[in-house]
């Protein structure tokens, strides 16, 4: 039976505990936001819940929607000590998917006369769609290299320099990766995958700043109105799905062996110190570092793709911050520095001000948290909060949030007429596909203005700049 929220105060609401639940389902949202979510987001996040070991509560975030197993837009934590679970499906089958952003150092006067030449260029030399391969061919030494040191590995191999990992997440290297743990299958594909972004709700953007509201955090970015920038969103590919399918089957099968009763079969999980959950943790952090360099190496192709047409651009990088991750992170919980498991499946880290994890430049501010609007619409830079510690364990959005399915979406809309209606809004559009274009149109999403919006007003992040797109390449 759906469990229905209430209302708490204007962005609260609550499911409280029933049934199997251990803790509270939290869900920030306003009455719109809330309104627009289907009940079967309330029913995974009441049985995300009940989970053994789970911490405060089970949240969601302003862009949740339904998901497998946890919803999109869910955070939990789980303790170790207290018998808590990892759940293949509390980090999603693109494991480790972001975005990373880019300072170009150029205006729109500079983009504009040779905006069509840069679209052309940058979906010439960017892999993207679906099934996508790039040059790159990895064999069995370098793939588990790689697995093992994410975007240190890409560096040493020549795609961007050291500079880069100081402004990425985990400083480009996930430690505890085991690359043992990760099966033959998933290797294979992804061979000859790393470099590309893939299809879905992958892309490339090159965005202006049109917008700024929090002149401190913005300085401390480096941002000013009128900069364009280029922010890349995808993650670890095949690997990661591999990963996925194949660790859910395994928990799926050995859960009732650990005494654990699944009120969805989706929700399939394992002790974090069991020897599947144990495996699990080493493959998934071997997934964050497979994102982790394809990102970097990403990095590279577009750093190639202006020097052939904007050479005087810089393209250093702003930030890079995953959103399909569990990680062993302390928080304070009921006034007790604790280690806890954070899952957060389509959430973003969000760490507040004077955080040790941050790099010096932002430490004072916040965090970067990059949050990418759907094709065609407003993309936000925000920067994470104290408060955001006690509510969310530090997470926000991760962007709008899907309010209609794929294949609606491409009932709904033909491609070749998203792409002619955008470009008459002076959005380029590059893609391998026009019904990937039909799935991914704008109006398949919520409002992202919307859902930041709560979530600052939540107090999860704080706004900072507002960036229209300029050129997207999809896959």
């Amino acid at each position: 039976m759906t469990n229905k929220p209430i209302q708490r105060d204007e962005f609260i609401w609550e499911i409280p505990p029933t049934g199997r639940m251990r803790v509270p389902a939290i869900i920030y949202a306003d009455a719109g936001l809330i309104g627009q979510m289907d009940d079967k987001v309330f029913e995974q996040a009441a049985n995300v819940a009940s989970l053994p070991g789970i911490v405060k509560a089970a949240y969601a975030m302003p862009d949740a929607h339904w998901g497998y197993g946890f919803p999109i837009g869910g955070v939990a934590a789980f303790d170790a000590d207290a018998d808590g679970v990892v759940s293949a499906g509390g980090v999603g089958f693109d494991i480790s998917c972001g975005v990373r952003t880019l300072h170009t150092g150029l205006m729109l006067d500079d983009l504009e006369p040779l905006r069509e030449r840069l679209a052309d260029t940058l979906f010439q030399i960017i892999p993207a769609g679906l099934g996508s391969t790039g040059t790159l061919r990895l064999q069995e030494d370098a793939m588990d290299e790689m697995l093992a040191n994410g975007a240190v590995w890409a560096v040493k191999q020549g795609y961007g320099h050291k500079q880069d990992l100081l402004c990425i997440e985990e400083a480009g290297h996930m430690a505890g990766a085991d690359p043992d743990a990760v099966s033959a299958q998933a290797k294979r594909r992804q061979r000859d995958e790393m470099g590309t972004l893939g299809s879905g709700n992958h892309y490339l953007e090159v965005q202006e700043v049109v917008e700024l509201f929090d002149r401190e955090a913005a300085s401390a970015f480096g941002l000013k109105q009128g900069d364009i920038l280029v922010s890349i969103h995808c993650g670890s590919r095949g690997l990661g799905h591999q990963i996925g399918t194949e660790f859910l089957r395994q928990m799926a099968v050995t859960a009732s062996q650990h005494g654990i009763q699944l009120s969805d079969r989706e929700l399939a999980c394992a002790p974090l110190r069991s020897e599947v959950g144990k495996r699990y943790l080493g493959a998934m952090r071997a997934g964050i570092n497979c994102a982790l360099a394809n990102r970097q190496i990403l990095t590279h192709l577009a750093r190639r793709a202006f020097e052939r047409v904007l050479p005087q651009a810089g393209l250093e990088l702003l930030y890079d911050v995953s959103h399909n991750t569990c990680k062993l992170e302390s928080h304070l919980i009921d006034g007790e520095e604790r280690d806890v498991y954070i899952h957060r499946k389509g959430a973003t880290r969000a760490f507040g001000p004077d955080h040790p994890a941050l790099p010096e430049t932002y430490r004072r501010v916040g965090q970067p948290v990059l949050i990418g609007g759907s094709m065609g619409t407003a993309s936000y830079i925000l920067c994470g909060t104290r408060e955001g510690e006690e509510r969310s364990f530090s997470s926000a959005c991760h962007g709008a949030g899907r309010a209609m399915s794929r294949r609606a979406a491409s009932k709904h809309w033909h491609g070749r007429k998203v792409v002619d209606d955008l470009a008459g809004q002076g959005i380029l559009i590059r893609s391998a596909s026009l019904r990937g274009v039909a799935e991914e149109a704008p109006g398949a999403y919520k409002d992202v203005s919307a859902v930041v919006d709560v979530s600052e007003r939540a107090g999860l992040a704080r706004k900072v700049a507002r960036l229209r797109p300029l050129i997207c390449i999809k896959g």
